[in-house]
């Protein structure tokens, strides 16, 4: 059986190339726009800040902020 987690929030590990699902559900919420990312379209993320994006100009917004020491 699939699990769909429709309309649910899933809570994840972000990791170098991957991430791991914690908690199933079928999206995420973009750090920046407040967005929902469905997970099979979730391409963009920080491992330093465990952080999700929509799209790339997001992420790049992300990075400008900063947030965490260099």
């Amino acid at each position: 059986m699939l699990m769909t987690g429709t309309g649910r929030l899933a809570r994840l590990n972000y990791l170098p190339g991957t991430f791991r699902v914690l908690s199933s559900g079928d999206h995420v919420i973009c750090a920046v726009t407040g967005a929902r990312i469905p997970l099979h379209e979730l391409r963009y993320w920080s491992v330093e800040r465990q952080e999700a994006y929509v799209d790339a100009a997001a992420s790049l917004e992300a990075e400008q902020r900063g947030g965490l020491g260099s």
